[in-house]
């Protein structure tokens, strides 16, 4: 497969400080697609200057961001990447290499993710794999409010690379996520029709701990697999908080 019958499709909002290494590597793809949700930082002027092609769209959720983006893509293949990744050579060689004609309709790629500037490779992260190389007219994102994944009506495989991934280089954008993603877990959590939110935040917070830090080897990452599983367990309480306030309101109605 020629890299020029790839679209790329990434989704921003206020990313200065990643947007200029996820697009370095990009320049042998067919077309990259940004679509932005009016970011108030220098994100689009980075952008254009890498000769992406720009959309303003505003903000719902990251799943109607991506199946917006990837309906008007002009190649049947798209990469779909978040502004904090960044593609390595070997991806690259892997899609270069690999022939339409073999049956596979989507590509996993496992990620190597760093916190506050060490990676990280145990607390669960180790076993990180998204989909996101794939034939879009098989696949689209589930339009969940957080964790949205792809549904693809095919065959996959998995690339031998793996994306660098930079999801939080200081504790103050963890707490903005844990902000950001709670208040969307706690409506989906409600829109489910789901119960019991008090009992979820009193058992799966430090049972979160124990998996990421315990079972999962957080540990052996030091300083900062504790924070990060401190603070990830922090983020689940909070989701089930929001989620049970949600309740209680409704109940008041």
């Amino acid at each position: 497969m020629n890299l020029r019958d790839v679209s790329v499709v990434l989704t921003t909002f206020n990313e200065e400080a990643n947007i200029e290494l996820c697009l370095a590597p990009l320049d042998g793809f067919g077309e990259v697609i940004v679509v932005d949700s009016f970011s108030g930082d220098s994100t689009l002027e980075i952008a254009r200057r890498f000769h992406a092609v720009v959309f303003l769209r505003p903000y719902d959720s990251a799943a109607k961001q991506k199946n917006w983006a990837i309906e008007i893509v002009r190649h049947r293949w798209v990469l779909v990447l978040d502004a904090d990744e960044i593609v390595s050579d070997e991806i690259l060689r892997e899609i270069g290499s690999f022939d339409e004609t073999s049956g596979i309709d989507g590509f996993w790629i496992r990620r190597q993710s760093h916190y506050l500037g060490g990676s990280i490779r145990h607390c669960g992260w180790q076993r990180d794999k998204v989909l996101r190389f794939f034939d879009r007219t098989k696949g689209r994102y589930d339009e969940v409010e957080v964790h949205e994944e792809v549904s693809l009506h095919g065959r996959t495989s998995m690339l031998g690379g793996a994306l660098t991934h930079h999801p939080y280089r200081r504790i103050e954008q963890h707490l903005d996520k844990i902000e950001q993603y709670s208040t969307r877990g706690a409506r989906e959590f409600a829109k489910r029709g789901r119960r019991g939110a008090l009992l979820h935040m009193l058992v799966h917070p430090p049972f979160r701990m124990l998996r990421m830090f315990v079972a999962q080897g957080g540990f052996l990452d030091g300083r900062r697999g504790f924070l990060l599983c401190l603070l990830s367990s922090y983020g689940v309480f909070i989701k089930y908080a929001k989620a049970w306030e949600y309740s209680r309101r409704r109940g008041e109605k």
